[in-house]
């Protein structure tokens, strides 16, 4: 069971604001640095003992793909507004230029925190057996085995680069990984600059031939050096570095395109393109080819990393191998839901018999998918509408959804160009959906559709049903591995009319005037929980009990906040579970006292967003109101895109959402960390010997409440105690 006193109810004092004027920007903490303070948690699971050794290898490599994206992104628009001369503020009172310059020394921070961790582990996986090795440490059978490698599997794809007058410094891409080469001819001495681009296609680390119990790589530049003889006949290395580049990714279109698709296509070549906002250069370049670098890349000293060790740390996930399954976590077979296979497997009976909630990735991903292929083959089934945000490479949704189609049901796909990084992929879905003679639309131009909904109309009887999938994050198979999130399925008609509206919006621009047991944004939704804060503030204030417990991704949105504040003001208790970006002051007097933030890090990436209202009730009660989300609270996510907050009304999904779901993250403390007042998190403390509850843990360990099947969900743990 699940303990109520494991929710730790009691809000820790109050701390004085010490001067701050929090009726101004002070209230807010930077979104930015709350981003970065975010990778700084994930990094510092890099060092967890708890955590299996590869698994903090995985978390090293994730803080450095994180952190090349929030650059490629973030930084890249702060770096625009700042050269265009803007000046305005942030939210928080900091100007671009103000921004720039306190990311950047957080930033060179974790990068050599990273180099730090790195060179720990790398001591840690030799006595475990796992060598990353260089070239001066490779035997004669090592090296006979690399001839054969680079001869057969790198050379055909190099292109080694003379830089000289007569071959102009090439385009480096981004996130481009390149040696740079001082060569000098043997006959004469002549000099030479050359580049020797890495190519991406090929895995950065070589496996090497190694002994039972042993695992070699050998980095790929190391390689490259090994046989720079091959590549430069009659040249000799004189110096040599390596040197990386992290382009800005913005994506821009004009918003009067005539095609949509055509116009991304050509912006995803412009962005191909677009100017280096940070290089990565190793601390023992050659001054001149560094100086020729920086030059030719156009980058200012500001913009230039200097490494001791690794360049490109993001690579390292390729060396977390499942032949070490003794230093991964273990192994984990999501479930299948009991009703599920109560019915041998048929959802739409499942979904008939009553509405259900599954927890990925707990509750296995593949029912998502089975719904639509059982859609697909289905003769009854006359129409299917689904939205896609992200998927993956190769997505049996797609596949069904063209099944459907060229079966002759009605397939309407809504692909949203604009899913940042997966624009080319989703190109290239919905040229596959047209052809299998689906009906592809993409929404709006100004706004994302970010909404997670699929629709399946089927004839029973002398009736049309509806069956209806509402989700919190994308339909995309290979990261439901891995990220917790919730997936709604029901056939309630006022459901399934909702969805109906909101395609009928998404394909034909006509704005549903009214909505049963759903909201979304941009339209209504920001406003409805501004109105759902002032309710349980007014339960507050007339003496009632009055709760909010929220669980999302990110929190920054400015009315959003404030609305908070106000209800915290009045007396309601809220718990807020933010997993990333929070621009929230918890624990202020005055302003938050009864405000609590925390945030969980662990094996799974918390992604599922949730809101509950205690509704006079308190929390957990039958009473409460319960809601699923695709939105995180941000200004992108309630102002300027498509997104959904789901009311649930069945008492099971609600107990699930609220006695389990929620119940466990907030009585997590195994894997949390607690939000401070000036906005930085500190890991949660437990008292000598003090059992720490790990959610993830008990979620694998327990099924769902709703998925039981005739075994009933008397048995599954829930919170002991319910409000009245």
């Amino acid at each position: 069971m699940i303990s109520a006193d494991f929710l730790k109810s009691d809000l820790p004092e109050p701390q004085d604001p010490g001067g701050r004027d929090l009726a101004g920007p002070a209230r807010f903490v930077n979104r930015e640095l709350s981003w970065l303070g975010f990778n700084w948690r994930v990094l510092e699971e890099a060092e967890n003992p708890k955590v299996p050794l590869l698994e903090r290898l995985r978390f090293l490599s994730i803080s450095a793909t994180n952190l090349d994206e929030f650059y490629t992104v973030r930084v890249a628009g702060l770096r625009e507004l700042y050269r265009e001369g803007h000046k305005t503020p942030a939210a928080d009172g900091l100007t671009p230029e103000e921004q720039l310059d306190l990311i950047d020394a957080d930033a060179r921070r974790l990068m050599g925190r990273q180099q730090v961790i790195l060179e720990s582990l790398q001591h840690e996986m030799r006595e475990n057996g796992v060598f990353v090795l260089r070239r001066d440490e490779l035997t004669e059978a090592d090296r006979t085995f690399l001839g054969e490698v680079f001869l057969h599997r790198v050379f055909p794809v190099l292109s080694p680069l003379a830089v000289d007058p007569a071959h102009p410094f090439p385009f480096i891409p981004n996130m481009g990984l390149s040696l740079a080469l001082m060569l000098e001819r043997r006959r004469d001495g002549r000099s030479l600059m050359a580049l020797l681009p890495i190519p991406q296609q090929i895995d950065r680390f070589v496996a090497l031939p190694s002994e039972p119990g042993l695992t070699r790589f050998l980095p790929l530049e190391e390689l490259l050096l090994l046989n720079i003889d091959q590549l430069f006949p009659g040249y000799r290395t004189q110096g040599s570095c390596t040197f990386r580049v992290l382009r800005d990714s913005d994506l821009e279109v004009e918003e009067e395109a005539e095609d949509l698709v055509r116009e991304f296509e050509t912006a995803l070549k412009r962005r191909r393109r677009g100017e280096v906002v940070r290089m990565k250069i190793s601390s023992e370049a050659p001054e001149a080819l560094k100086s020729v670098i920086m030059r030719e890349l156009h980058v200012t000293s500001q913009e230039v990393i200097e490494v001791t060790g690794l360049i490109g740390i993001s690579d390292l996930r390729e060396l977390v191998i499942d032949t070490r399954a003794d230093l991964l976590w273990p192994s984990f077979t999501p479930r299948i839901p009991e009703r599920v296979q109560d019915h041998d497997g048929d959802m739409f009976a499942a979904i008939r018999q009553k509405d259900m909630l599954l927890h990925h990735p707990y509750e296995t991903f593949d029912m998502v998918v089975r719904f639509l292929q059982q859609a697909a083959q289905d003769p009854d089934v006359v129409a299917i509408k689904q939205t896609l945000y992200r998927t993956s490479k190769d997505s049996p949704i797609v596949q069904a959804l063209c099944d459907a189609a060229e079966e002759g049901k009605s397939v309407t796909a809504l692909v949203e160009l604009k899913a940042r990084f997966d624009e080319a992929a989703n190109i290239r879905q919905s040229r596959r959906l047209e052809r299998s003679g689906a009906h592809v639309v993409y929404g709006f131009v100004d706004w994302k559709t970010h909404a997670k909904i699929s629709t399946v109309v089927r004839r029973e009887g002398d009736h049309l049903v509806t069956y209806t999938h509402y989700g919190t994050g994308n339909y995309h198979p290979i990261t439901a591995r891995i990220y917790t999130d919730l997936s709604f399925f029901t056939c309630d008609p006022a459901l399934g009319r909702d969805a109906t509206k909101v395609f009928n919006y998404l394909s034909g621009y006509a704005q549903p005037e009214t909505l049963e047991n759903l909201k979304i944004s941009p339209h209504r939704m920001k406003d409805f929980l501004l109105e759902q804060f002032e309710a349980e503030a007014e339960h507050a204030r007339a003496g009632r009990p009055a709760q909010i417990w929220a669980k999302m991704n990110s929190l920054i949105e400015p009315d959003v906040i404030d609305g908070l504040y106000r209800a915290s003001q009045a007396g309601v208790k809220i718990d807020l579970v933010i997993r990333g970006i929070c621009g929230i002051r918890p624990g202020v007097k005055g302003l938050s006292e009864n405000i609590r933030v925390k945030s969980i890090v662990g094996r799974f990436l918390e992604h599922s967003r949730i809101v509950c209202f205690g509704n006079g009730h308190g929390l957990p009660s039958k009473g409460s109101r319960v809601f699923i989300s695709s939105a995180d609270w941000m200004g992108r996510n309630l102002n300027r895109r498509v997104e959904t907050l789901v009311e649930t009304t069945n008492a099971t999904v609600k107990a699930q959402i609220v006695s389990q779901i929620m119940a466990a993250n907030l009585a997590d403390q195994a894997q949390s960390w607690v939000m401070r007042p000036d906005g930085h998190f500190e890991r949660a403390t437990l008292s000598p010997g003090e059992f720490a509850f790990n959610c993830h843990r008990f979620f694998m360990e327990n099924p769902s409440l709703s998925g039981r099947g005739s075994a009933g969900a008397g048995d599954v743990p829930v919170l002991t105690h319910e409000a009245d």
